[in-house]
Order: C-alpha cells, then sequence, then structure tokens
C-alpha cells in the first residue's frame, strides 16, 4: 500500500511525506490494531478482488495435478508483490476453513526458475490421514481458486559447482529435494550427486516423471528409488548397505528431509560413517514433544500494545494466550520453524519449549508459539 502524501509541494518540486513508514504502522496499530490498516478491510476488498487481500498474499491455483493417491501437486500462480524464492525454500499456505485462519508450512517442489520465468510455482501436499487442514485443501480446492501464501523462508541448499551430494529424502521429504535438484540442472551443474529416496511402496513416489527427467538431464545423478515394502517378508530400511555404495561418502554435502524417525537414522548412519556435522543439513516440518518446564511456569502476561493482561498457568505457549484473550498475531508454521509470529518482548522471563533455554529479563524478540512465560512478562502486542 502506498503512504500518503501531502498536498504541499516542497522547493524542488517534489511532494513532502504526510506521515513515514512507522508513523502509519503506528496509526494502524492504534486504530485498526493491525500495522497495515488495509487488512481491516480485507473481508471487503475480498469480495471485491481477492488479490486485494493484504493479510496474506493471494496466489491463484492455477492447477492441480495427482502425484498419489494421497498427494496433489498445485502450481500457484503468486500476487506480482511476493518476491521469489531460493531452491529448497519453503512457504506458508493460509486458509480460513469455519471461520478460522489456519496456516501450514510445505516445500516448493520446482527451482526458482518457474517462478522467474513465466510466474508460477508449485507446491507438493501430502493428506496427512488425522490432520484437520491438509485433506480438506486435497479435497476442497479447484484450479482457479485463491489461496493465501507467505513469502518464501528458510536457507538455500542449492550446491556448489563441483560440490559432490548426497540427498536422503522419505515420502514427502522429496519436495524440495526437487527443487535442488531442478535448480542444478537449470545451471548445468556436473556434480556428482547421489538420492537415496524411501518410500513405502512404488505406489507412493512423488514427483517420479520428474525424478527420471533430471536423471536425464544431470549426467551425474545416482537416482536410487527404494520402496521399503516392496517385499513385505523382507522390509528394505535404510542401512549401512545404502550408504557402502556412495562413493567418497565423508567428502559429500549431505541433506536430509523426511519424517523424523528417518532422518534421525540417517544422521547417526552419517556420523558412524565418518561424515563431518558440518556436512550434513536438513530440513523438518515436525516437532518433537517439547522440553518439560519447570514447575514455576507461567505467570502474568501483559499485551501493552492492546492494554490486555492475562493469568497464564504455564500450559498454553505464549501465542495461546493471546488468541484466547481475543488478539490476533502474525503466525505461520506454530512449530517454531518460520519465526513470523516474532514479538517484541518489553521485560520478563520466557523459555523456549523447543530448546529449554530461558531469555533474559530485559528486552529482546521472541517465538509466541514456542515460548512459556515464567513469571511476569511483558509483551509489544
Amino acid at each position: 500500500m502506498q503512504e500518503p502524501v501531502s498536498a504541499e509541494r516542497k522547493s524542488d518540486g517534489s511532494h513532502s511525506r504526510l506521515f513515514g513508514r512507522d508513523t502509519w504502522r503506528w496509526l494502524g496499530q492504534q486504530i485498526f490494531n493491525r500495522q497495515n490498516p488495509a487488512m481491516y478491510f480485507d473481508p471487503l476488498l475480498e469480495t471485491i478482488n481477492p488479490f486485494w487481500a493484504q493479510r496474506y498474499i493471494p496466489a491463484r491455483v492455477e492447477a492441480i495435478e495427482s502425484e498419489t493417491h494421497d498427494s496433489k501437486t498445485l502450481t500457484l500462480r503468486p500476487a506480482r508483490r511476493w518476491g521469489g524464492f531460493r531452491a529448497g525454500q519453503h512457504l506458508n499456505l493460509e486458509v480460513e476453513k469455519d471461520g478460522r485462519w489456519h496456516s501450514r508450512p510445505f516445500s516448493l517442489s520446482c527451482a526458482p526458475s518457474h517462478w522467474e520465468q513465466d510466474g508460477t510455482v508449485t507446491v507438493t501436499i501430502k493428506k496427512v490421514a488425522d490432520g484437520e487442514i491438509t485433506p480438506w485443501l486435497l479435497e476442497h480446492f479447484r484450479a482457479g481458486d485463491v489461496i493465501g501464501i507467505s513469502r518464501a523462508y528458510g536457507e538455500d541448499h542449492t550446491p556448489e559447482p563441483g560440490d559432490p551430494m548426497l540427498f536422503i529424502a522419505g515420502g514427502s521429504g522429496i519436495t524440495p529435494v526437487l527443487s535442488q535438484l531442478e535448480a542444478m540442472a537449470d545451471r548445468h551443474l556436473r556434480n556428482p550427486v547421489t538420492l537415496l529416496y524411501f518410500v513405502r511402496t512404488e505406489a507412493d513416489v512423488i514427483g517420479g516423471h520428474k525424478l527420471q527427467t533430471l536423471a536425464d538431464s544431470l549426467p551425474n545423478l545416482d537416482l536410487r528409488i527404494v520402496a521399503a515394502e516392496k517385499d513385505p517378508q523382507n522390509p528394505d530400511h535404510l542401512g549401512p548397505q545404502h550408504l557402502q555404495g556412495v562413493n567418497g561418502l565423508t567428502e559429500r554435502q549431505c541433506f536430509l528431509c523426511g519424517p523424523p524417525g528417518l532422518m534421525e537414522h540417517a544422521q547417526n548412519l552419517l556420523a558412524d560413517a565418518g561424515v563431518p556435522d558440518e556436512r550434513i543439513s536438513s530440513t523438518l516440518f515436525s516437532v518433537g514433544p517439547g522440553v518439560v518446564v519447570t514447575e514455576d511456569a507461567g505467570g502474568r502476561v501483559h499485551f501493552s500494545r492492546s492494554n490486555i493482561t492475562v493469568e497464564s498457568a504455564g500450559d498454553r505457549r505464549l501465542l495461546e494466550e493471546a488468541e484466547a484473550a481475543g488478539l490476533n498475531p502474525r503466525y505461520g508454521c506454530r512449530m517454531g520453524i518460520c519465526h513470523q509470529c516474532a514479538c517484541r518482548k518489553a521485560s520478563g522471563i520466557v523459555i523456549n519449549q523447543h530448546t529449554g533455554q530461558a531469555s533474559g529479563h530485559g528486552g529482546e524478540t521472541v517465538q509466541l508459539c514456542i515460548s512459556v512465560p515464567v513469571g511476569p512478562v511483558e509483551l509489544e502486542l
């Protein structure tokens, strides 16, 4: 949204600013409880043109392609203001279901060249059997619909020229690998690359056609798809035997993405094989149990900008406390990955439930979705 300008013209012929960006955000916060006042009018704007929405970045669903019995790839055309991405990054899909907004993280499954050349990107969604959102997404959306997305986030894992690579992926964990391999093909890289892709059965392979195309485009790609239950009597799960055939294993950059159990097992195997920790990176979209918080957890939480105070028992994270108080703070993955819920803490101590680390007493930025208070806390929200 453009900043308003005054009618007064400066001596050099330019218009002076009536409000700076910080002032405009302050007014929006005071009047509408939003940093961007245009978000207040989203319900009206969306009925006129969904691409005018401000609380998220709109993206039109151009096509939907079935990958397996429980996964589909969506081709999206984001609004021009989106900004693009780097290979291996992620975004959040933001949807309204039953009057409540939900946000879920997904990897982009194409190379950045798709966005650069024709303004589209792909996101592959695998149904979570007992999930609230992924089944609804796969059943509800059709080509032509508009969905909300976040800006891309996460590290850029695109290999450098000449770096030998090992990718270990499981199930839908192949999606960021597809993005990285396609980016390598676009750059005509000839790195030695081995991909170990583990699926339950051959019918569960995601991106099978793209993988075969990439195998033709990348002459040094060693593609190994392992159907773990092809022979139910002799299941073929990841083990030392799969790594023994990888030449120069300890010199490879290793990238892991898949279920937590597979990734932990892969890290242990790589460590046992002598691969240094600094050569191993991973992407994880689910988190294990939070660190047990001490009995001192809980306390008075004051949201200073809204002038609302609540008493926390320590059994809910700060994001949940804010929502229960009627506030609508920005959030993304709700798992501590995307940092969209970052908020300024003015005072007090909070504990990060992923690491168990306590904050300082003074001002600093904390993640609402993974933090609980220990004693009185003031948040600039």
